[in-house]
């Protein structure tokens, strides 16, 4: 089973694509970019002509028709560089991937070929002020209006959402219970929805993240996606093949703590030698090295189950919430590594720390990828 986890040279090739494009494109810009908080609309243009936009997305429609481990390969070899461009592909990917699951043919074929060769990003919209990890809370609703829905409702942290085309949203078509949440392809071509704000972030300044506003807004019935009363479970299954994104975000950022980390105890000096020959250095190089290889086996595993069409949930929440939380680490460590130049945005390990943080947060907290972990094993006790 092992060599499955393990790369082949064409999956190998759509990594080495990601980073020929991101060392190309975004290295000489990112740290304009995040001073300005800058989302570089025109990359994904770019991105969208070199078919990573698309990377999933069947081939009847335009897409690549790549795997789960190409994706997780991509999306690394981009937070590598910037992990803001890196979860604005992997939230465009998830909800592409939620079209192709439930989607009906007539869906798949108005949106997943603008998805992926139309230069359309797509967005996320399922969080509310009072709706966080407690999904089911929403209040946003949809009512039944003929042959429409009337949305109405806030939405907050919405990924992508002042740039996005199509945003996959969730509103309350019934009960008050999980059971009476529909989820919904929404058009931001149709009048009724408002950018209300767009939220200053401690790191990933790269990625757009809106609250949007509904105002009686008409929206065809052919928008719901899936059967109505699905969609928190929508919402969360496509959640879940987006935690392998997130994991292999972190992922890059743990590389990029290390590369900059190696780099820096080579060339800099004190009491005559370079750093790294110290053991307070290199001891958390070496920690930096075996928690990057843990990682990555862990989302490698994650993506090689979901191509083989196997149950994943548990294997992409153990990599979530490893790999996030060792990024986070790694990256105060690769602070103290780089001593007072680590605190100052001369060197991009500041950069790096602040990144690293929402990982464990977004698509799934640490403490909710526990619970999942944890219920897996013990059931509902």
């Amino acid at each position: 089973m092992m060599e499955r986890f393990e790369p082949t040279p064409e999956q190998r090739e759509v990594g080495a694509l990601a980073r020929e494009i991101a060392e190309r494109e975004i290295a000489p810009h990112i740290a304009h970019w995040d001073r300005t908080h800058h989302f570089p609309r025109e990359l994904y243009t770019k991105l969208n002509a070199a078919g990573l936009m698309g990377l999933t997305i069947d081939e009847r429609y335009g897409g690549a028709g790549a795997d789960y481990l190409s994706y997780a390969l991509a999306i690394e070899e981009l937070a590598r560089v910037d992990a803001g461009t890196a979860v604005t592909l992997s939230v465009h990917l998830m909800i592409a991937a939620a079209i192709g699951r439930l989607g009906t043919d007539e869906q798949q074929a108005e949106y997943l070929p603008r998805l992926g060769t139309g230069d359309v990003i797509a967005g996320f919209a399922l969080t509310e002020p009072g709706a966080g990890s407690d999904a089911a809370a929403l209040l946003s609703t949809a009512r039944r209006d003929g042959d429409h829905f009337v949305l109405n409702g806030r939405k907050q942290w919405c990924t992508n959402g002042a740039y996005a085309g199509v945003t996959m949203a969730m509103f309350r078509t019934g009960s008050a219970e999980s059971k009476g949440i529909s989820a919904f392809l929404i058009d931001h071509s149709l009048p009724g929805i408002v950018v209300e704000k767009t939220t200053e972030k401690l790191g990933i300044h790269t990625s757009n993240t809106v609250d949007l506003a509904f105002d009686d807004m008409r929206v065809p019935a052919s928008a719901l996606l899936g059967a109505e009363g699905t969609g928190l479970s929508n919402a969360l299954g496509a959640l879940t093949t987006g935690r392998i994104g997130i994991a292999s975000q972190a992922v890059g950022i743990l590389a990029a703590c290390l590369d900059a980390s190696v780099k820096f105890a080579k060339e800099r000096e004190a009491f005559g030698k370079p750093i790294g020959a110290f053991e307070g250095v290199s001891f958390k190089i070496a920690q930096m090295a075996t928690d990057l290889d843990a990682a990555r086996l862990l989302v490698y595993r994650a993506a090689a189950l979901c191509d083989l069409g196997l149950p994943f949930a548990i294997e992409a929440s153990k990599a979530k919430l490893f790999a996030s939380s060792a990024a986070r680490r790694h990256a105060a460590e690769a602070v103290q590594i780089h001593g007072g130049y680590g605190y100052t945005t001369e060197f991009p390990v500041e950069r790096y720390y602040r990144d690293a943080k929402i990982t464990e947060i977004y698509e799934g907290t640490s403490e909710i990828q526990q619970l999942i972990i944890a219920r897996s094993l013990l059931g509902r006790l």
